[in-house]
């Protein structure tokens, strides 16, 4: 089981297509664009109203003359992409650079920090860090810092129309600058932490949506060949009972009689054929509605024959009666308990325990093993995608075997979407050595459903025995 220092190898197979890496970080231009005309109206409102609403001195020609440049590139950007284009890495690097240098040399003109505009600083390295890989986004948050220095220290004087020099004391000065750059530094980090997990949790959707999918797929092709089955048996019928009375017809014709035998011999073996897929596709279209024990077997039946004993117990406890009640089957149920009982059999040592129980209001279903369990440092965050063990961890690892934790929250995921509550646990205490663990002291995954939720309705009483099976 995952405890092991890998968590949870999930069903979803890896030989679909994957796009580069750096194809994540593509922006679109239209997106990037449209972000600096924004600031560039808001640099030219701010600069005419300054001079001409609170009679600040400033050089508007030279100040008018930066703004009008981040216009041109603007402009250079819209006729060198189409509006559709999405930017590559470098790209997207090279924009943000130019706006932190744009807006630095902006502040220059205008008073370096006495500017109170010097705090937007901060923006596009903050986009950086939710947009850009880790090392150039450092980049940029690096070039941001470099800028905020400079203009921390050498910047034309703001002066206002009466001569009178509009500055802030050493200490605030100083204050400022400590406080951009740590905003620099803090915002940059939380960005690119929020970014990644949005990321982790969208890339952990898809493949659960895709596992979703392909079982919604099986259980529909099984009423699919339940349905050609029963429609094909009349016509092959026919096909049989013509044949025969050709075969008496014929009977003194000997390359006719061996053409009619072929024809309903072939006709025999497409009713075997059918008769064999019928019985599947029927089983797997009534099981929408089937006992808790045969759902649980459907879901450990692939992994049957794997080396590791699998022992089902299914039993009622607690006033809930001894008739199994009868499930609704959904694919993501059926899905969900098959990744789970998978993820046990491959870290169990050699026998795996499905216990099912169920009280008057509640259906539980508990997956144990007897491997190592769960590494105690992340049994807390198990069910998150894309969560490895560290390296170092005690559990052995299996050669070839790269777990993501991405089965376990593809099941819990899945299981969740009937209503159910998924735990992870120990079965036992890391600590303890072989003598005292008990018989089921692996990693153990208890799923709770209310009745009302996963019960069919009017569904119920399928023997008055419990389930033994070992």
């Amino acid at each position: 089981m995952p405890g092991k220092s890998e968590l949870g190898k999930s069903s979803f197979s890896g030989n679909a297509p994957v796009l580069p890496e750096y194809g994540r970080y593509w922006v679109r231009l239209r997106t990037h664009t449209a972000l600096r005309w924004v600031a560039i109206a808001g640099q030219t409102v701010a600069l005419f109203l300054a001079a001409s609403q609170f009679g600040v001195r400033i050089d508007l020609a030279a100040c008018l003359a930066v703004v009008a440049a981040a216009a041109a590139v603007n402009f250079l950007f819209i006729f060198a992409f189409p509006g559709s284009a999405r930017l590559s890495v470098g790209q997207t690097a090279a924009g943000l650079v130019f706006d932190t240098c744009q807006l630095a040399l902006l502040l220059y003109l205008t008073g370096g920090l006495n500017n109170p505009f010097a705090l937007l600083l901060i923006v596009p390295a903050t986009i950086a860090a939710a947009t850009l890989p880790s090392m150039v986004a450092a980049a940029v948050g690096a070039v941001t810092i470099v800028s905020v220095s400079v203009i921390a220290w050498t910047s034309t004087p703001l002066l206002l129309e009466s001569g009178d020099m509009v500055v802030t004391p050493p200490l605030f000065s100083f204050g400022f600058w400590i406080s951009i750059v740590i905003g620099i530094i803090f915002l940059g980090l939380y960005s690119r932490r929020v970014a990644a997990e949005v990321k982790s949790m969208s890339d952990a959707l898809l493949a659960t949506q895709i596992a979703l999918a392909r079982e919604q797929k099986l259980s529909d092709l099984g009423g699919v060949v339940a349905a050609a089955a029963h429609e094909l048996g009349t016509p092959l019928a026919t096909i049989t009972l013509v044949s025969s009375e050709l075969d008496g017809m014929v009977a003194d014709q000997p390359e006719l009689l061996e053409d009619v035998r072929l024809i309903r011999a072939q006709a025999d073996r497409c009713r075997d054929i059918l008769r064999s897929m019928g019985q599947s596709g029927k089983s797997d279209l009534l099981v929408k509605g089937a006992p808790v024990s045969e759902v649980i077997r459907e879901a450990a039946e692939p992994h049957q024959g794997r080396g590791k004993a699998i022992r089902i117990s299914v039993r009622g406890t607690a006033g809930g009666g001894d008739a199994q009640p009868e499930i609704l089957r959904y694919p993501e149920l059926v899905h969900g308990l098959r990744n789970l009982v998978q993820n046990a059999v491959d870290f169990a040592a050699d026998t795996v325990w499905i216990d099912c129980s169920w009280t008057e209001g509640d259906l539980t279903i508990r997956i144990s093993d007897n491997g190592p369990g769960y590494p105690a440092n992340l049994i807390g965050r198990i069910g998150d995608p894309f969560l490895r063990g560290r390296r170092g961890d005690d559990a052995p690892a299996r050669p070839g075997y790269d777990g993501m934790g991405l089965g376990l929250f593809i099941s819990k995921t899945l299981l969740e979407r009937t209503g159910a509550t998924v735990r992870f646990t120990n079965g036992a205490d890391p600590f303890l050595t072989e003598d005292e663990r008990p018989e089921k002291s692996g990693a153990v995954v208890a799923v709770l459903w209310p009745r009302d939720r996963i019960e069919r309705p009017g569904g119920q009483a399928f023997g008055d025995n419990p389930v033994l099976v070992n």
